[in-house]
């Protein structure tokens, strides 16, 4: 059965980011539709898949991870406008029936991603 994860590391402080809100939504031409909104957990995963099964189609799709908000509530002093703010991933599901795995590493000023498993 395939599925849609996610987690997400402050590698600023070398810990899981936990309480980040993460949205997910599908993509078809220019219409974006809103599938799920939830938080990370205190380990920076959500608690349950984000899609799995017959929910998990082919198609693109796009996460918004929130983590200019995040910085702010533990504290982190940037300037504003915050230089990482809201990280968006537009990434495509080519089988359903896989399991995708997107983490992102994320600090105030850098971020990266890459289909984990």
């Amino acid at each position: 059965m395939g599925k849609l994860t996610t987690h997400v590391l402050d590698t600023a402080h070398g810990r899981p980011g936990a309480g980040i809100k993460v949205e997910l939504f599908a993509l078809s031409g220019d219409t974006r539709r809103a599938l799920k909104t939830t938080l990370t957990n205190d380990d920076g995963r959500c608690d349950s898949p984000l899609l799995e099964g017959d929910a998990l189609v082919i198609g693109e799709y796009e996460l918004v991870f929130h983590a200019g908000d995040y910085f702010a509530a533990i504290g982190v002093n940037v300037p504003e406008p915050r230089f990482v703010d809201r990280v968006v991933l537009r990434f495509g599901i080519a089988d359903s029936t896989s399991h995708y795995h997107v983490p992102l590493l994320v600090s105030p000023w850098a971020y990266s991603t890459y289909r984990g498993s």
